[in-house]
């Protein structure tokens, strides 16, 4: 897969570790459903605290990628789901510490609630 990372001026520069658009050419795309902070082996969420669920739902969204056949470096856009905003600050550092730059696309989104009470979800979309 080839990224190209589409950046102006013209538009105010990202807010967080993402890109305002990528370009991608590849042969397969794939769409990743949402992933919270569950624990694979109990599908209890591994924690109450928001930073573990985050930590969580991005490893989900990296085991999924990886049975893709992809790496998290094919990762084209990301949309984030918080409950809360005001934590939006702590979501962005965690991604930019797991997320290899060149950042994809990406949105982050308020919602009232997540499924079985979850803080944080994470949906992705990767070319191959």
């Amino acid at each position: 897969m080839s990224k190209q990372i589409i950046h102006t001026d013209a538009a105010p520069a990202a807010v967080g570790p993402y890109s305002q658009a990528v370009a991608t050419t590849g042969t397969k795309t794939v769409y990743l459903s949402g992933q919270i902070g569950l624990e694979p082996g109990t599908g209890d969420l591994v924690s109450e605290n928001f930073d573990a669920q985050v930590r969580q739902a991005f490893a989900n969204m990296e085991a999924v990628v990886t049975e893709a056949g992809g790496k998290l470096e094919d990762i084209v856009k990301l949309t984030l789901f918080l409950t809360d905003l005001s934590k939006f600050t702590a979501a962005n550092a965690i991604m930019a510490e797991l997320i290899p730059q060149p950042f994809p696309a990406r949105s982050t989104i308020g919602v009232a609630s997540l499924p079985k009470g979850a803080q944080f979800e994470v949906e992705a979309i990767l070319v191959l």
